[in-house]
C-alpha cells in the first residue's frame, strides 16, 4: 500500500493512550506523510499527549479559544485539510475524532476522490462514521486484558449485513468473492470490522457463521494462486 495520508488529530477527542496502535492501524492503508495534532497545548489536560506526540512525530498544532464558545481546534483542523488537500500530493485522509462537526469536511473530501479513513469512540455519531470511507473504533485496536474467547462477539450479530452482503455479491451460480463481500459490507456500513465481533479478519468470522458456506479454490490462470469464496447455505 502506497498510499500518501494525512493523519490529523483532534486531540481534545481523542485518546493519547492509543496513538501508536492507531499509527499501526494507519499503516495498514498507506504511509502516514503528514501527522498533526491539534488543541490548546497550554491546557492541563492535554499534558498526557506530550511524550507521543515525541515518540511518534507528531506535530503539534497550537489554537487558543480566542472566542467563547467556538472551537478553535476544530476550524484549525478544518482549515489544514482544505489546505492539504488542493495541495495533490495526497490519496487520503485519517480523521481521528469522535466529534461530528467534521462531518461536511469528509464529505468534501471524499468528493473530490480522496479516500477518508475515520477513528473515534463507540459515541461518535452516525453521520461522521457514514461520511467516511472507512471507520474503525478505536476500542479494537488494542486487546483487553483479559482475552475473550477466540470468536466471542463484542456487539451484536453481523448475520443481517453479511447475509446482504453475500446476496448482492453473488454470481449466477451463487458463490460470492469474499474481496467482493467485503467491499459491499463497507459500502453498508464504514465502520464495519471483523474485530468488532471477536474475529481477526473476515475470513474467519464468515467460516464462524452456520448459515454460510466457504470454500478456497485456485485460480485459472498463469499467476496461480487461490480465492475465498462464500455463498449462503
Amino acid at each position: 500500500m502506497n498510499d500518501n495520508l494525512a493523519v490529523l488529530i483532534d486531540a481534545d477527542n481523542a485518546q493519547a493512550s492509543l496513538i501508536q496502535q492507531l499509527l499501526e492501524e494507519v499503516s495498514r492503508y498507506g504511509t502516514a506523510n503528514v501527522k498533526r495534532a491539534y488543541g490548546d497545548w497550554s491546557k492541563s489536560q492535554l499534558k498526557k499527549w506530550e511524550n507521543e506526540l515525541q515518540a511518534h512525530g507528531i506535530k503539534p498544532v497550537q489554537q487558543f479559544p480566542y472566542t467563547k464558545g467556538k472551537n478553535a481546534t476544530d476550524l484549525a483542523l478544518i482549515i489544514d485539510a482544505m489546505d492539504l488537500l488542493h495541495t495533490g500530493n495526497l490519496n487520503g485522509f485519517c480523521l481521528v475524532s469522535s466529534d461530528s462537526d467534521f462531518t461536511p469536511m469528509a464529505m468534501r473530501i471524499r468528493e473530490a476522490g480522496l479516500k477518508v479513513y475515520g477513528f473515534g469512540e463507540r459515541k461518535t455519531p452516525q453521520a461522521f462514521v457514514a461520511a467516511c470511507d472507512k471507520f474503525i473504533y478505536t476500542d479494537i485496536l488494542v486487546p483487553p486484558k483479559t482475552k475473550p474467547a477466540k470468536g466471542k462477539p463484542q456487539g451484536p450479530s453481523p448475520k443481517k449485513k453479511l447475509l446482504e452482503a453475500v446476496d448482492n455479491a453473488a454470481q449466477d451460480d451463487g458463490w460470492a468473492h469474499l474481496g467482493v463481500v467485503g467491499t459491499m459490507l463497507l459500502k453498508n456500513d464504514p465502520a464495519f470490522d471483523s474485530r468488532n465481533y471477536g474475529f481477526r479478519k473476515l475470513v474467519e468470522l464468515v467460516k464462524a457463521q452456520p448459515y454460510l458456506e466457504v470454500k478456497k479454490v485456485q485460480i485459472e490462470s498463469g499467476a496461480g494462486g487461490s480465492t475465498i469464496l462464500v455463498r449462503l447455505k
